[in-house]
């Protein structure tokens, strides 16, 4: 299975800006890809996904206007760009392949509809 390597976490002041990217070990062309952050004590959450050509993203309200989802299949990385920054954003960020089906976009924001995970980076952001 193909493995995740998450990087561009920091420490960054509210309204600032952040690049995330993860690192996949193969081909990850054909997967749909997502993006979970987890915050001390709260349970992970979506915050993006990807089809597999970068044509169609998704995100939550929450984030919506702020961060941009985007991929690199000939290098196998997707990045997640996060601008104005809000301490409600600090949380481990995760990305994570998605089970190829056909219903992926109907559950996106869930979970077990992905099968490979990175280990996460730390996004702190201080008011």
């Amino acid at each position: 299975e193909v493995q995740l390597v998450e990087s561009g976490g920091g420490s960054v002041q509210a309204g600032g800006s952040l690049r995330l990217s993860c690192a996949a070990s193969g081909r990850i062309s054909s997967r749909f890809m997502g993006w979970f952050r987890q915050a001390p004590g709260k349970e992970r959450e979506a915050v993006s996904a990807i089809s597999p050509s970068g044509s169609t993203t998704d995100y939550v309200d929450s984030v919506k206007g702020r961060f941009t989802v985007s991929r690199d299949n000939a290098n196998n990385t997707v990045s997640l760009q996060i601008n104005s920054l809000k301490p409600e954003d600090t949380a481990m960020y995760y990305c994570a392949a998605g089970i190829p089906n056909g219903w992926f976009w109907r559950r996106w924001k869930t979970s077990s509809n992905y099968n490979s995970w990175g280990q996460g980076t730390q996004v702190t952001v201080s008011s």
